[in-house]
């Protein structure tokens, strides 16, 4: 089996250092490559051509993270970026999730959040830390909401799980489209624009637990 390939962002090398001394001992990772700044990330993404990219929000230079992972995301749509960063500010991670990140990680982690993370993001799932998820589960939504219907809220519990589109219509014994008809729904009600966010307002209204997120 090849190994996930990682490229590290962060400004402060004893960080990336130890994380590549840390996933470089489990055979199934492979770092491509370290940046120091957005402006480093995007001159050298397409040639380490990484399968995650594991990036600090706050960093020098020009471009801040959130503008990082929208160009990235740009140039190289497959690759998944997980934020690693020492804030739980909901405002600067739904930044990150519109931008494009799969993933969200406070850097005070557990080292097996860290792993699980990159697990989940190279498998094509989302991955919220579960610290972070706590936090949005005390917190007061705000606004009106639209109910969801029970087969939204069944698709948005499988959306917490990872599954595709695809996967969803089989477990629910439904069509492909009308798991698309839901999803668009549920996008709309919740007032999002991708899964990612999608999980992060759940969690806010209670519709999912923190559970379904490991």
């Amino acid at each position: 089996m090849k190994p996930i390939t990682i490229v590290l962002v962060d400004d402060h090398r004893v960080v990336t250092a130890s994380l590549k001394a840390y996933l470089e001992s489990f055979p199934e990772f492979r770092i491509a490559g370290i940046a120091a700044s957005g402006e480093e990330l995007l001159q050298h993404v397409a040639a380490w051509n990484p399968q995650v990219i594991l990036q600090d929000l706050l960093m020098p230079g020009g471009m801040d993270g959130i503008e990082a992972i929208r160009r990235v995301q740009e140039r190289v749509p497959a690759v998944k970026v997980i934020a690693l960063t020492a804030s739980t500010d909901e405002a600067r991670m739904m930044g990150a999730l519109r931008a494009g990140a799969a993933g969200y990680v406070r850097k005070d982690a557990e080292p097996e959040i860290l792993l699980a993370a990159v697990r989940a993001v190279a498998a094509g799932r989302t991955y919220i830390d579960p610290s972070v998820g706590r936090v949005l589960l005390n917190a007061t939504g705000h606004g009106n909401h639209e109910t969801l219907s029970p087969r939204e809220t069944e698709a948005l519990r499988r959306i917490a799980l990872g599954l595709s589109n695809k996967e969803i219509a089989s477990a629910l014994n439904i069509s492909e489209e009308t798991v698309k008809t839901h999803v668009a729904s549920l996008f709309t009600k919740l007032q999002v624009e991708n899964r990612a966010q999608a999980i992060v307002q759940a969690l806010k209204r209670h519709l999912i637990d923190i559970d379904e997120l490991n």
